[in-house]
């Protein structure tokens, strides 16, 4: 576990609160990282081990909606990249990278197509690619499908069921991550089974739902419940991607599409691994965007 060194909320133009916390070298290179889905921005300081290589600054804002961050009803995806703006502005940081993992993919992209001029580098883990994209649902769960599809063609209705998860969640977080165990691989169920990694979830769900289900609701609509409203082939700033080859969650097949559509981009597919082989290797993520960060100044 590590904690961060700064926990603080800036005030946004419109008067919401946006949170963060920062992690690692004050004066290191900036490197924004986007949390999942459900998560928040303390879950990278949950994390077992060291996972956070030296010489980086790193700054985990909360979306719209999770931890202590405002809601923001309706956002878009484009939407998240004016907070990350503001919020940068605030912190008086000119250029970064950025990390997006899995529900915080779709927003680091639409980070790469607004703000290119700013950016030095994209990291995308475990991302979900547009929901009406051909062939992006081989190798997904029979749950991760239904829930995708349901926001996609009946957005109501996956609101209510969001809020419900939400109350689950929030009720009995160790009880929901015994249901995870259903819809993974079983690289995934080993992973669920160490203790630290249980205690970081069940830490960070119940901090990311602290407000109640908005943040999940947003983003599910913003990432699977309409166009995302930008060309990933306008996208010039270089996108590191990586999928695992036994995710059922976001599956290879979402992770081709992708790195097929940016085309300034290169992709790691890892072997032999599920959806939450991150938790376990963010530092070799940071590291090569970090690298390419490094490259580009």
């Amino acid at each position: 576990m590590t904690k961060p060194w700064q926990d603080s909320i800036i005030r946004l133009s419109d008067a919401r609160q946006l949170a963060y916390a920062e992690y690692g070298d004050p004066s290191g290179r900036p490197v924004f990282l986007f949390h999942g889905l459900p998560g928040s921005r303390l879950s990278w300081g949950l994390l077992p081990d060291d996972p956070f290589p030296a010489g980086l600054r790193l700054i985990a804002p909360d979306r719209p909606g999770y931890g202590k961050s405002d809601p923001k009803p309706g956002r878009s995806l484009l939407d998240w990249a004016d907070d990350v703006a503001e919020l940068a502005d605030a912190l008086g940081i000119d250029r970064f990278a950025i990390v997006g993992v899995s529900g915080g993919g779709p927003g680091a992209l639409a980070c790469a197509w607004k703000m290119p001029e700013r950016l030095t580098s994209v990291g995308v883990v475990a991302s979900p690619a547009p929901t009406n994209a051909p062939s992006v649902f081989e190798g997904i769960s029979k749950t991760n499908r239904f829930f995708m599809n349901m926001a996609w063609y009946l957005p109501w209705l996956s609101t209510l069921n969001i809020k419900f998860l939400a109350s689950v969640i929030r009720r009995d977080p160790a009880r929901y991550l015994n249901t995870m165990k259903f819809k993974v691989h079983d690289v995934d169920k080993a992973i669920l089974a160490r203790t630290e990694i249980q205690n970081m979830l069940i830490n960070d769900f119940a901090e990311a739902l602290r407000g109640g289900a908005e943040g999940m609701a947003s983003d599910m609509s913003a990432n699977h419940g309409r166009p995302w409203g930008f060309a990933l082939e306008e996208i010039k700033v270089k996108v590191l991607f990586w999928y695992c080859m036994l995710d059922r969650s976001v599956p290879p097949a979402m992770g081709k599409y992708l790195s097929a559509t940016v085309l300034n981009s290169e992709a790691t597919f890892v072997p032999n691994a599920g959806h939450l082989w991150v938790l376990l290797h963010l530092k070799e993520v940071l590291n090569a965007v970090a690298s390419y960060h490094q490259d580009s100044q």
